[in-house]
């Protein structure tokens, strides 16, 4: 199994910046990507960023210059910095990876999700 811990979430002023963290750990091979979500009540879940185990990366048109994703492939941990929050940022924030567990068995594992809130 796999575990997905997110970490850095919180309340922040419209403007003000965070950094979210997820480390990964359990029976992990390989990483192929890792990626962060969020979501809103009655909305579905949405891409704010990924990146794969070579480094590229992808970001949603809405976030694009004000969040940069990035890896420590040592520590099997994603980050997320983002900037310039706006009061429509705030959601519950969710990691994603795409993990090889087995020699033939790759799985997607999500965590449990942490909530920035932006409000003044």
């Amino acid at each position: 199994q796999v575990q997905l811990v997110e970490s850095g979430g919180g309340l922040v002023q419209p403007g003000g910046s965070l950094r979210l963290s997820c480390a990964a750990s359990g029976s992990i091979l390989t990483i192929y990507g890792m990626a962060w979500y969020r979501q809103n009540p009655g909305k579905q879940r949405e891409l704010v960023a990924a990146i794969t185990s070579g480094g590229s990366t992808n970001y949603a048109a809405s976030m694009k210059g004000r969040v940069t994703i990035s890896t420590d492939n040592a520590k099997n941990t994603v980050y997320l910095q983002m900037n310039s929050l706006s009061p429509e940022d705030t959601a519950v924030y969710y990691c994603y990876a795409d993990v090889m567990v087995a020699f033939d068995r790759r799985r997607d594992y999500w965590g449990r999700g942490t909530q920035i809130t932006v409000s003044s």
